[in-house]
């Protein structure tokens, strides 16, 4: 129960600020090799290392604004929403 107290105060609070915390904007990139003598940048994939609770976040706050928009625009306006 503690947990989730946290993690609503963080996303209200990323919500109403727009400012989300600093070990959330950081990402770390790896290179991967896809051959074994690779030398170009084809030759080679990126992953991404992000904290778990940030896609946590953003997930929730994404369905936050997505039900925000469904309330502001019209139904004209259905190239700019998912799965209409």
């Amino acid at each position: 129960m503690k947990n989730l107290k946290i993690m609503t105060k963080l996303v209200n609070n990323i919500y109403e600020t727009g400012e989300w915390p600093k070990d959330f904007t950081e990402v770390t990139m790896i290179a991967l090799k896809k051959k074994p003598q690779a030398t170009k940048c084809n030759d080679h994939c990126t992953i991404s290392l992000i904290a778990s609770t940030a896609k946590i976040v953003a997930k929730i706050l994404r369905r936050r604004i997505e039900n925000k928009i469904e309330d502001v625009l019209g139904k004209d306006h259905f190239g700019f929403r998912r799965g209409k």
